[in-house]
């Protein structure tokens, strides 16, 4: 595996367990998995919870009149400890829909732990190329995104 591009990580005030669904489930993902102030695309969210399952989703990005289309295969699947899926990235809806694997991908490594009775932990790490001047934006983005989870959290 290559080297990891960068990692985010943060406690939330959840079980394991409960933090394990808010990553793996897609009607959670289609709540909250994008940074703040923008949306999932209403039904792109899509996750089968074991290896060779597929995980997708859409981020609506009115600011730029795009869509950022993710998609992927769970390459490790251990129920609240650690979840793998490869990563593919378009901005059109064809091949968003084509879902063509052969394409440039990342790795995506999600790894939980329980950090006491009322708090868990999570880590993401991206693994891949990508340009140097673009690796601190996307930790920016995908911390924005734990900011979702956090502002989800709290109600």
């Amino acid at each position: 595996m290559a080297a990891p591009l960068y990692s985010v990580e943060r406690e939330f005030p959840v079980s394991v367990e409960r933090l394990w669904q808010l990553w793996t489930d897609a009607t959670e993902l289609q709540v909250w998995y994008c940074p703040v102030d923008l949306q999932v695309l209403p039904g792109s969210s899509v996750s089968e919870p074991h290896v060779g399952g597929l995980w997708t989703t859409a981020v609506d990005v009115p600011l730029f009149d795009m869509v950022a289309y993710f998609f992927g295969r769970y390459t490790v699947f251990t129920p609240f400890e650690r979840a793998e899926h490869t990563l593919h990235h378009t901005t059109e809806a064809a091949e968003f829909a084509a879902r063509d694997e052969s394409t440039p991908s990342h790795t995506i490594v999600l790894e939980f732990e329980q950090r006491g009775p009322a708090a868990s932990w999570v880590k993401f790490t991206q693994v891949g190329e990508m340009p140097e001047e673009q690796i601190e934006l996307t930790r920016q983005g995908t911390s924005s995104y734990f900011d979702n989870l956090e502002k989800y959290l709290a109600g």
